[in-house]
């Protein structure tokens, strides 16, 4: 039977307040299901992990924008480009032509790519999908375009921020933040800009609106096109506060047959530039950042 037929049935209030309490008890258990909670922690175990891998934000450690022209590097004091005191003295030089980035290797430095010892050659930058990735010692590094920029990112491996990461701070677990959102489509997707962490702009493909309840409230998030699902970037009235101030972001699936795509907040996490001064991350667009507290997923981090 329906629980409403046995509310109607029952007449004392001591009977009300015994399915009450069974009700609430029975949403708590719910809200804090073991399972749900086993995948939030996991989820989080690995988002450590990732950070400390060899792909990960904790070991970058510069940005370097490339010159028209040649750009010497390495750590010795003289270079266009000076790295850290422990890379080799005079690495090479990069050369940036309009679009196209060379490199003329110093063969001393010891150099390699793909774990063979590099020569002179065009590299790839991470908008290809595969960048050239090139190696000495504890060090690596590759090129990334920025609309029309191009830059060294540098990793070291031996980044002493790499291990002060044991975990990220976050809300407790709730299903309060597990929100059906309905998916509410454009006639055409739009291309919006949004802005970053170093002055510029980034194009994304938006191909609608995701529109979400709380609290009896309506809020809407642009969704951002990823794959076969989508990448939110929000901030809300935990920004600054709790939270990273440069907001949050968020990868959902694609909308099911009836255009409903879970929102699962205990999963905003904080951007690459929260662990690193030297990423180039997307800020939320004006119309994602929501006149709300957000009190899921991951809270500000303190490495320093």
């Amino acid at each position: 039977m329906p629980l409403n037929f046995y509310l109607f049935k029952m007449k004392t209030p001591i009977q009300l307040i015994i399915l009450t309490t069974l009700i609430l008890s029975c949403n708590r258990q719910a809200a804090t299901s073991p399972e749900y909670i086993e995948e939030i922690e996991t989820w989080q175990k690995n988002r450590v992990e990732r950070l400390k891998s060899e792909n990960g934000w904790l070991n970058v450690v510069g940005l370097y924008w490339l010159e028209e022209g040649e750009n010497s590097f390495g750590s010795a004091s003289d270079n266009t480009i000076i790295f850290p005191e422990n890379a080799p003295e005079y690495a090479g030089i990069i050369s940036k032509t309009g679009d196209t980035v060379k490199i003329k290797v110093n063969l001393a430095a010891g150099i390699t790519t793909d774990g063979q010892l590099m020569n002179d050659m065009v590299l790839q930058t991470d908008k290809s999908g595969s960048p050239t990735i090139m190696k000495a010692g504890s060090f690596a590094w590759f090129i990334i375009k920025r609309e029309d920029r191009f830059a060294i990112r540098l990793r070291d491996f031996s980044n002493p921020r790499i291990a002060k990461l044991d975990s990220i701070p976050a809300f407790p677990v709730s299903m309060d933040w597990v929100k059906e959102a309905r998916f509410n489509a454009f006639d055409s997707i739009k291309k919006v800009e949004v802005p970053n962490m170093i002055g510029g702009n980034e194009v994304y493909e938006c191909p609608g609106k995701l529109m979400f309840r709380h609290e009896k409230r309506n809020y809407e998030l642009l969704a951002f096109k990823e794959g076969d699902g989508f990448f939110i970037i929000l901030g809300d009235e935990t920004s600054a506060i709790e939270t990273y101030a440069a907001g949050r972001y968020m990868y959902t699936k694609a909308p099911d047959e009836n255009g409903i795509v879970i929102l699962d907040f205990n999963k905003a996490y904080n951007p690459p530039c929260a662990f690193t001064d030297f990423a180039t991350c997307p800020l939320p667009p004006p119309e994602n950042r929501l006149n709300i507290a957000i009190t899921a997923g991951e809270k500000a981090v303190h490495l320093d």
